[in-house]
């Protein structure tokens, strides 16, 4: 699990948004293409589309899980259905975490205006928050799966 939350957090520094630093990093383990999975989570970092709604880090999770049980299930309706599950103890988890699954509410800010931006520079929130819920959200990830 260190492995790969390391992989996801310096990912993250080096251009990666948090839902590709969370997908990706599980290329190897679950044997998946990192460029198609690249590719897939693109338009989910900053909260979908840099809209601040879902956090990026979730919403890679969740990625990470449906392809996690594709390799677990033959068929999809077991693979979605325990997805599913999965997904929902996930969000109780998190939210129990952070109060939230939002980015904006996670950050309390918005980095869409110039102050927010500001803000988010200045209070060091890639750091401080995002990097943070990357790592919860592997170690819930890890948690899961082991049950």
């Amino acid at each position: 699990m260190k492995e790969i939350e390391e992989k996801a957090i310096h990912s993250f520094y080096n251009g990666m948004n948090c839902a590709q630093s969370v997908l990706t990093a599980y290329a190897d383990h679950l044997k998946f293409d990192p460029d198609f999975a690249l590719s897939v989570s693109n338009g989910f970092g900053g909260g979908m589309g840099k809209m601040q709604k879902t956090c990026g880090a979730v919403t890679g999770s969740f990625m990470v899980l449906g392809m996690y049980n594709s390799k677990r299930h033959v068929e999809n309706i077991n693979a979605r259905n325990a997805t599913n599950e999965m997904i929902q103890k996930f969000t109780v988890d998190f939210t129990a975490l952070y109060d939230s699954l939002d980015c904006k509410a996670l950050l309390n800010c918005d980095f869409t205006t110039e102050e927010g931006e500001k803000q988010f520079k200045d209070l060091d929130l890639k750091k401080n928050i995002c990097s943070k819920c990357i790592s919860d959200s592997i170690k819930l990830i890890e948690a899961l799966v082991k049950e």
